[in-house]
């Protein structure tokens, strides 16, 4: 291998060094209700799978240097999970189920466990595990016959389901840490409440020590943690509705021309999301990937204002904002008269690893995308931007992605011509990028915002959100501190992005109405913080019921960025 480097680097000047940008998003919204008590267990779950092992990976690979975007709604529940096996106050059910002395004492618990622990890629992470397939086997042949086959399950059913479904969402990192866990993957008998309990107890270390292991990565330079508007809001439609129209002139719109204060809203999310990151990580972000990579002139005015030095989008925004120029190829970019650097996703890269590489044996899929990073930097700029989820790609690999994540670190590692760095050390470096007169709107997603507004669904969410904005600016004057903070707080998360994510009709229809009741819920929650009746239009469901296809048990997989 030594060899083979020396050979590269006599043939490769310096100068023709391909630098690599991993960027790995990760984002869970708040999933809790006014109670504190979780909806849904995604932010424990890929703790316990996703975080750990990309931070073991780092870990095992010193050379490799990468972004990790972590969300700040995600940071604060990750903290509220640690204290929750801190002090023994569980608020999550799921969680509380897997201790519970009778996980199945009642119907409706036992309804609760069936919908919630088959929820993941089945072929992945149930068939390959020869109880956990039994147990699927039973309830899929009696199912048909309601309560009575629920009656008829016994408990010691439930119990291993729970246990099941925590051992299917272990990362590969924590199974090799604890040869127990492995061993009880070939098991076909029941578990005892004190396996159930020391289970429960493993999740809560890996699940306590997630910030604390990707706060060493920052300290010893190998990574870069960059930050998302706190909310996980679009800002460019919280700006200004008739963006959606840059990239797609025909979009409808919402009724109301425009969110409410939508600018004030914009600043206060970028706002908290630099002063959560600097109260987890000690420093300010330097750069930002927005919601969804959405991005306006208006946003990188607001961004840039906030003083961060870079931000990232998708390479259909680049496509569309470079249409009918004859602009050259730059390693990132300037945008009209502002300062701040812009880095756009490369596409077929990203969604390589997002989609493709799964069907391949690992050794493979490594071997043909360093090939792929080679012919880029040979026949683009020599800065190769590869942005994608950190967490939902790896359900669909072999073993959460472990082998394939592994030989591509290794790889890296050893590359002659390829070196992976992050955005601000990249800017630290290289002063020259390429100027682009004007920016289009637009997302990852197709290069517009269509996954967000447009369909009638998502519109009528928007409307809903900007008459409860009214009453909120309104109201909010006479409430007191601290009844203002925690409508402040609701109508944050009211303003998230994956509320109108799932709306729509290509969905899949339990993913649809689960985040359409979970919306309206939240919306009530507000109108109830702020001492007002809730209105009955919130009532009636937004969707018409999803049509496509079911993934994970019933919620679809979301685009790997």
């Amino acid at each position: 291998m030594a060899a083979q480097a020396a050979i590269f680097t006599l043939c490769n000047p310096v100068n023709l060094m391909t630098e690599l940008v991993l960027c790995w998003h990760f984002h869970q919204p708040d999933y809790r209700g006014d109670d504190g008590v979780y909806r849904l267990p995604w932010t424990y779950l890929h703790a316990f799978k996703d975080y750990s092992d990309m931070a073991a990976h780092l870990e095992a690979h010193p050379g490799v240097r990468a972004v990790v975007n972590f969300v700040p709604v995600l940071l604060d529940q990750l903290d509220d999970y640690a204290d929750q096996f801190r002090t023994g106050a569980v608020r999550d059910p799921l969680l509380a189920a897997l201790i519970d002395p009778q996980p199945g004492s009642t119907l409706e618990k036992r309804r609760a466990l069936l919908a919630a622990c088959f929820r993941l890629n089945v072929p992945t992470m149930l068939n390959w595990f020869a109880g956990y397939r039994a147990l699927y086997t039973t309830w899929k042949n009696s199912e048909e016959e309601g309560d009575a086959a629920l009656a008829d399950l016994s408990e010691a059913y439930f119990a291993d389901l729970v246990v099941w479904y925590h051992l299917a969402w272990s990362g590969e990192s924590v199974r090799r840490a604890h040869p127990e866990l492995a061993r009880w993957l070939v098991r076909e008998d029941h578990f005892s409440l004190a396996e159930r309990r020391y289970l429960f107890d493993i999740i809560g270390t890996v699940v306590s020590h997630i910030l604390p292991r990707y706060r060493a990565l920052l300290k010893r330079g190998q990574i870069e943690i960059s930050t998302t508007p706190h909310s996980h809001p679009i800002l460019p439609l919280l700006l200004d509705f008739s963006t959606a129209r840059e990239a797609r002139s025909d979009l409808p719109l919402p009724k109301h021309p425009g969110y409410p204060d939508g600018r004030v809203r914009a600043e206060a999310h970028v706002a908290a999301a630099i002063a959560t990151h600097t109260a987890y990580f000690g420093t300010p972000p330097s750069g930002c990937w927005p919601a969804e990579g959405g991005v306006s002139e208006a946003t990188l005015e607001v961004l840039q204002a906030a003083g961060l030095r870079w931000v990232a989008s998708g390479g259909g925004v680049l496509n569309h904002s470079r249409a009918g120029t004859q602009l050259a190829d730059a390693p990132g970019w300037r945008v009209g008269d502002l300062s701040m650097a812009c880095f756009f996703r490369d596409d077929h890269l990203s969604d390589l690893i997002g989609f493709e590489y799964q069907h391949w044996h690992a050794r493979d899929a490594v071997r043909h995308f360093v090939h792929a990073v080679e012919s880029y930097g040979q026949r683009h700029s020599r800065l190769a931007t590869v942005i994608l989820d950190g967490e939902n790609a790896w359900e669909y690999y072999p073993y959460n992605g472990w082998y394939f994540l592994d030989e591509l670190y290794t790889a890296l590692e050893a590359h002659a011509g390829v070196s992976t760095t992050t955005f601000s050390a990249y800017l630290d470096v290289h002063e020259t990028l390429g100027h682009l007169p004007r920016l289009v709107a637009g997302s990852w997603v197709y290069g517009d915002f269509t996954t967000w507004v447009g369909d009638v669904a998502k519109n009528r969410a928007w409307d809903l959100l900007c008459v409860a904005k009214h009453a909120y600016d309104i109201t909010w004057p006479g409430l007191t501190p601290e009844q203002q903070d925690a409508a402040e707080a609701i109508l944050s998360s009211c303003e998230s992005s994956d509320w109108f994510w799932w709306l729509g009709d290509y969905n899949p229809a339990e993913s649809v109405v689960l985040f359409d009741v979970l919306y309206r819920h939240k919306l009530a929650r507000l109108y109830t913080a702020l001492g007002l009746s809730e209105p009955e239009i919130l009532s009636i469901p937004l969707a018409r019921g999803g049509g496509g296809e079911a993934e994970s048990g019933g919620v679809m997989r979301r685009g790997q960025a």
